[in-house]
C-alpha cells in the first residue's frame, strides 16, 4: 500500500564504493598516521642509539654529576637541573607578563588596539633563536650587570640564590631570555582561552555589582583556569627544548648551584655543544641518552598542555564585547 512517502532509489550507496574515494581515504589515513609513526621512529632511534649508555650507567645516569669523556664516565644531573631551573625561572618571569597581556587584550583594551598589539606580541615568536642570543649578549647581559643585579644583591644578597660573582653568562640571563621567548606562546593561547569564556560570565558578575577587574578575576579567569594552566605548561614545553639562545647565554658549566648568578648547563645546550666533539661510541651514546630524556620530558609536558587546553578551548570562541 502506497502511503505517499518518498522511496529511496534502489542503488548502492556511493560512500566508499568509488575507487577514487577509496584512494583518497587511504591517502588521508596514511598522512594522518605518518606523524605518529615519525614520532615512534624518532623515539626508537634515540633508544637504540642511547642503549649502550643506558646499559652501562643505568638509572644513576639521572642523578650523578660527573661528565668525564676521557674517563668514560657520564652523568646528566647538572644538565637536567639546569634545564628545569632555567625553564621554571623563565615561567616565573613570563607568566605574569603573558597573562597580563592576554587579560588586557581581551577585557580592557580598546577594540582598535587589540589586533595590532596581539600581532606584535605574536611576532616575537617569529624571531630566530640566534637573534635572541645575540641580543642577549650585547644588550641583556650589560643591562642585568648594570641595572638589575646590583639592586637585587643589595636587597636579597643574603639568600643562596644570589651568591657569587656575576660575570654575565648565567642561569639568570638564560632564564630571562627564555622568558622573553615564551611570552608570545603563553599570551596567544591564554588570549584564545579567555575569548572562549562566555559573555554571560562577565555579565553575571557585573550585574551583581562587581567592577570590571573583579569580574575578570572572580568569573572569567576561574572559568578558563584549566586552559590558562595548559598555556603555561605549553610555554614550559617550549622553554625545555630551546637550544641556541640558551647556549649563548647560560654559561655552559657542568655544575649544580643554587645561585642564579652562576653559569649552568641544559640538556639541549649539551647536545648542541658536544655532539660534534664525541669521539667515542660511549660518549656519543651518552649524548643520545641526554637527547632521549629531553625528548620524553618535552613530549609529556606538551601532551599535558594540549590536553588541558582542549578541555577548555574546544568549541566556538565567543569574544568579549565592550560592556
Amino acid at each position: 500500500m502506497d502511503d505517499g512517502s518518498p522511496v529511496a532509489p534502489d542503488r548502492p550507496a556511493l560512500v566508499g564504493r568509488n575507487a577514487v574515494d577509496r584512494l583518497y581515504r587511504a591517502a588521508l589515513t596514511g598522512l594522518a598516521l605518518s606523524l605518529p609513526l615519525l614520532l615512534v621512529a624518532l623515539l626508537a632511534e634515540l633508544v637504540a642509539s642511547a642503549w649502550p649508555a643506558i646499559t652501562r650507567f643505568g638509572v644513576r645516569f639521572l642523578w650523578t654529576s660527573v661528565w668525564d669523556p676521557v674517563a668514560g664516565v657520564f652523568g646528566a644531573a647538572p644538565m637536567i637541573f639546569g634545564t628545569l631551573a632555567s625553564s621554571l625561572l623563565a615561567l616565573l618571569f613570563a607568566v605574569p607578563l603573558a597573562l597580563g597581556v592576554a587579560i588586557y587584550l581581551t577585557e580592557f583594551s580598546p577594540k582598535w588596539l587589540r589586533q595590532p598589539v596581539a600581532f606584535l606580541v605574536e611576532l616575537l615568536a617569529a624571531i630566530p633563536s640566534v637573534v635572541y642570543g645575540l641580543w642577549g649578549i650585547f644588550v641583556l647581559i650589560p643591562f642585568l650587570r648594570g641595572y638589575v643585579v646590583p639592586p637585587l644583591r643589595g636587597v636579597l644578597g643574603w639568600t643562596p640564590f644570589l651568591q657569587g660573582v656575576f660575570y654575565g653568562n648565567s642561569l639568570l640571563a638564560g632564564g630571562v631570555i627564555l622568558a622573553i621567548m615564551i611570552v608570545p606562546y603563553i599570551a596567544a593561547v591564554s588570549r584564545e582561552v579567555l575569548l572562549a569564556v562566555p559573555s554571560s560570565q562577565r555579565e553575571a558578575a557585573l550585574g551583581m555589582g562587581a567592577t570590571r577587574w573583579e569580574a575578570v578575576w572572580t568569573a572569567v579567569v576561574p572559568y578558563g583556569r584549566a586552559g590558562l594552566i595548559g598555556a603555561v605548561i605549553l610555554g614550559l614545553g617550549r622553554a625545555l627544548g630551546e637550544t641556541m639562545a640558551v647556549t649563548m647565554l647560560i654559561g655552559n658549566r657542568h655544575d649544580i648551584g643554587l645561585s642564579v648568578l652562576q653559569p649552568a648547563y641544559t640538556m639541549a645546550a649539551a647536545v648542541a655543544n658536544e655532539f660534534s666533539e664525541a669521539t667515542t661510541n660511549l660518549y656519543l651514546s651518552a649524548l643520545f641518552e641526554v637527547g632521549l630524556i629531553l625528548f620524553v620530558v618535552t613530549v609529556v609536558v606538551n601532551a599535558l598542555a594540549r590536553l588541558m587546553i582542549w578541555r577548555v578551548a574546544r568549541g566556538t570562541a565567543v569574544g568579549s564585547r565592550a560592556l
